[in-house]
């Protein structure tokens, strides 16, 4: 009788050993893709201005993600523009593009006077590194972000 509680016991173990190996497997993580879309141009003054940049973020895997932040170092034209920080939850649905909009000060002094130009441009080459926090059914994931290409300016003014 101890032996057969024994086996039944060890059976229900493996069962759920397996049960939980299985649903582990079937919640893989694939990155989220994020492109930036578009700059806007928001104001302009003697010491800077400040910008939105517009993210398409694509959530390719099967479940929610939230961000608990996001941060990037922007480069336009090969100029350094600063850093842009979300540290407010953002919500991303499954299998589902996402558009975020993240804030960014400059300041004439910090970009130097090439920044004028380059604001008169239509499009822009830009470089993107950073990483977004993210906490997913399988816990939480670091995600290193590289981007590069170019981007259309919106401008305040046309």
């Amino acid at each position: 009788m101890l032996a057969t509680a024994s086996r039944v016991l060890g059976a229900l173990f493996l069962v759920t050993l397996s049960s939980c190996a299985t649903l582990r497997n079937a919640l893989t993580f694939e990155k989220p893709q994020i492109d930036l879309q578009e700059i806007h141009v928001t104001s302009l003054g003697l010491s800077g201005g400040t910008m939105d940049l517009v993210f398409d973020v694509y959530n390719p895997n099967d479940y929610r993600l939230r961000s608990t932040r996001l941060e990037v170092g922007l480069e336009l034209a090969g100029t350094d523009f600063g850093q842009a920080l979300i540290d407010k939850p953002l919500d991303l649905s499954p299998v589902n593009h996402s558009q975020v909009v993240m804030p960014v000060r400059f300041t004439w002094a910090g970009v130097g006077a090439a920044a004028k130009s380059l604001l008169q441009a239509q499009e822009l080459p830009y470089g993107l590194t950073g990483a977004v926090l993210l906490d997913t059914p399988i816990g939480e994931k670091r995600v290193e972000l590289k981007s590069s290409g170019k981007v259309p300016l919106k401008k305040l003014l046309r």
